[in-house]
């Protein structure tokens, strides 16, 4: 079957190959409307298929999506084992849009601390969705990222010690080929949801560069008007990654440095 027909939308700028986003807001949205806040999370849902949807159309290359952070395991265990059973779920649930749209599923994290029947579905979406030469889904669960470069740490040292592994020779690109997925490229754009302005331990290594973008709504109002203007505003940035823009003049003369104290 031939991948889905690729609709990316001209915004007269760059578009993002990686997408990460931090979904950030459920319970509080519940909350704002007298619910319980686990009804928030599955609400939610319906925002993870829209935005899968809507970025496999437009031919978004990966989209990361913080699904349960390692800190998560320490909420109320009812509001854990019902994220569990609804991952469980939407696993289930979800195999026949990710197929349709020729999504491949993935996971970063510990993922042996997840439910056993929680692991077991998420082993046969990803081999369900092997094979889809679409998006890359993945979903961050149990995951931390500075467990994560904890983890890429220790298993480095064990190779140094072993004598695979020159510790002289180490560079950023050895340590990142010790990360979870070294073979996923680096977010472009990062968005968070419900007006946070922080990362919350997510992609630290990763997204040294993405460009960030911070929605003011919950999760579960985040859909593709809001996706678009998220977009938009990535379309409108000039990336440098810590150099400058050589093909234009800076808006300002740079005054000569003076050698007088003020």
């Amino acid at each position: 079957m031939s991948p889905p027909r690729v609709r990316r939308p001209d915004l007269g700028g760059p578009f993002p190959e990686h997408i990460a986003v931090i979904m950030d807001g459920n319970g509080r949205w519940a909350e704002g409307r007298g619910l319980r806040r686990v009804l928030g999370h599955r609400e939610g849902i319906r925002s993870v298929r829209e935005i899968t949807t809507s970025c496999a159309e437009m031919g978004v290359k990966s989209l990361t999506l913080y699904a349960f952070s390692v800190e998560n395991w320490k909420r109320p265990r009812a509001e854990v084992r019902y994220l569990m059973r609804l991952l469980r779920t939407f696993l289930i649930g979800e195999r026949d849009t990710l197929m349709e749209n020729d999504v491949r599923l993935s996971a970063i994290g510990r993922l042996d601390s997840l439910p056993d029947d929680a692991l077991v579905e998420l082993r046969r979406t990803e081999e369900l969705t092997r094979d889809n030469p679409g998006m890359r889904l993945r979903l961050a669960l149990s995951y931390g990222a500075r467990t994560e470069l904890a983890d890429a740490a220790r298993k480095l040292s064990k190779d140094v010690l072993a004598g695979k592994l020159d510790p002289d020779a180490i560079d950023d690109e050895t340590l990142r080929s010790y990360l979870y997925d070294p073979e996923t490229a680096d977010p472009d754009l990062l968005i968070r949801t419900a007006g946070e302005m922080r990362l919350s331990n997510f992609l630290l290594w990763q997204a040294s560069y993405a460009e960030l973008y911070v929605a003011q709504v919950c999760w579960p109002e985040f859909r593709k008007p809001e996706l678009m203007e998220a977009l938009a505003s990535y379309a409108r940035r000039q990336r440098k990654y810590g150099g400058l823009v050589l093909d234009r003049p800076p808006t300002k003369p740079i005054p000569p440095v003076s050698s007088e104290r003020p």
